[in-house]
């Protein structure tokens, strides 16, 4: 009898594991925080599995017990525990950004000011940049490369956890910004990365900085890794900068470049980061030229919209009115017609890419016209693209400036939601010319 009970026993101890035991019914509904109204579309993500909320925000999956990652566009990520049923309401959250800059924020004056700019004028959001153009990681990384190649010479942000809590205590969204192929330290301590010149040599841009290979999957994993360390920190947005390759068509790479290899290229490493970062409640960005947002190729540098658009949370194209140099249809100088840049341009991003509104937030120009009249940027420029911006429906904004020097004028007064519209701002067909019989048409060809 006895030996009989202990093979009993054995045989149960080598039956497989319930699958119940691991695993969880998890149900639920996702609600907006502030109107009670359910969330259709907000992403779900458990232990291998993933689901979106139907039109009445309801989800329900089968994950392993843990934890949840809950995504919407517009509202804050949340990491909750995977009970059920869960009924979970996410804090909406449109961002009004100013821009801290890498040298910046070794300034405590500098900083404080931005905060207290912040509070002031009831902005609630801040872009922080964690890795330079010269490849600097702003804060102590515990990436082997990062100290192989010095870049952690320069860490201005020595304090990012405390600084991070003080932040989030007030309610500011946080936004990593990190430069990804532009990386000059990278490219001149490991050659084998860099882009070359057809001399076999690394080549420089104008500002003597080197680029890295955006082939090289090395390169990859080197810049993921700094995005999950700014996801550990609890940054509630990874902003991915110089997501491109140099607007060059003499440059030397590991592969032969076309649009669709360069294309390729980009998609693949935003798709890897997305992988990376699946597991934390932090959102993907990409900052893109604006001139992107006219056109359905990649412009030559691996950007192209439509195909950006299911690898991110969030786009954010650069409508800087000086940065377009060759301005826009009916608009030919565009720093007298700011407001009308950006509306025009966040139109045709959310045509070409299917994209709502939503999904889309702006830099724009809080700094000198370089372009066309050297005008400074005011308060009625700085206000004429934050109205454009606002009215268009987009997911805020962000200021650009590159000493992260913002004048209180530019931030007071603007316009409150309720007295938003948005202006009409399609440029007026051209008139018809009545041609004589010795007159031709000239050929016209768009600038965009």
């Amino acid at each position: 009898m006895r030996i009989l009970r202990w093979l009993l026993l054995i045989g149960l101890l080598l039956l497989p594991v319930s699958t119940q035991a691991e695993e969880q019914h998890i149900f639920g509904q996702i609600r907006d925080a502030q109107s009670g109204q359910p969330l259709a579309g907000a992403e779900i993500k458990g232990a291998g599995v993933q689901d979106e909320t139907d039109i009445e925000g309801r989800f329900d999956l089968r994950a392993d017990s843990g934890y949840l990652i809950v995504r919407a566009a517009g509202y804050r990520a949340a990491r909750v525990l995977s009970d059920a049923p869960l009924n979970l309401k996410l804090e909406p959250i449109i961002p009004k950004a100013l821009y801290l800059s890498f040298w910046g924020a070794d300034s405590r004056d500098l900083r404080s000011r931005i905060k207290q700019q912040l509070r002031d004028n009831h902005l609630n959001a801040l872009v922080i940049d964690i890795k330079s153009p010269r490849g600097y990681i702003a804060y102590r990384s515990k990436i082997p490369l990062a100290r192989e190649i010095g870049a952690q010479q320069v860490r201005p942000l020595k304090d990012l956890p405390e600084l991070l809590a003080e932040l989030k205590s007030e309610g500011i969204y946080t936004i990593a910004r990190l430069v990804v192929f532009k990386d000059d330290l990278l490219a001149k301590k490991h050659p084998e990365l860099a882009v070359h010149t057809p001399k076999a040599q690394v080549w420089e841009d104008r500002e003597k900085l080197g680029w890295t290979d955006p082939f090289n999957q090395r390169v990859w994993d080197y810049n993921i890794a700094v995005a999950e360390e700014a996801a550990q920190l609890g940054f509630d947005e990874v902003q991915f900068d110089y997501i491109r390759f140099p607007s060059r068509s003499d440059l030397v790479f590991s592969q032969p470049t076309d649009d669709e290899s360069r294309v390729s290229a980009i998609n693949g490493y935003l798709e890897r980061a997305r992988e990376r970062l699946a597991d934390y409640p932090v959102y993907l960005s990409a900052n893109i030229f604006g001139y992107i947002c006219w056109h359905p190729e990649d412009g030559k540098i691996g950007q192209r919209l439509v195909d950006l658009a299911s690898r991110v949370d969030y786009l954010a194209p650069m409508l800087y009115p000086s940065g377009f140099t060759i301005g826009i249809p009916g608009y030919r100088n565009p720093v007298e017609n700011p407001y009308e840049i950006i509306a025009q341009s966040l139109r045709q991003a959310e045509k070409f890419s299917g994209l709502p509104a939503i999904r889309f937030r702006p830099w724009l120009q809080a700094f000198r016209d370089y372009a066309y009249d050297r005008r400074s940027f005011n308060s009625e420029e700085i206000h004429a693209q934050i109205n454009a911006s606002d009215a268009s429906g987009s997911h805020g904004w962000m200021l650009w400036n590159a000493a992260s020097r913002f004048s209180h004028a530019g931030l007071q007064n603007r316009l409150p939601p309720e007295k938003l519209k948005l202006v009409d701002v399609s440029p007026k067909p051209p008139q018809p010319t009545i041609l004589t019989s010795t007159e031709k048409p000239a050929n016209e060809t768009s600038a965009l």
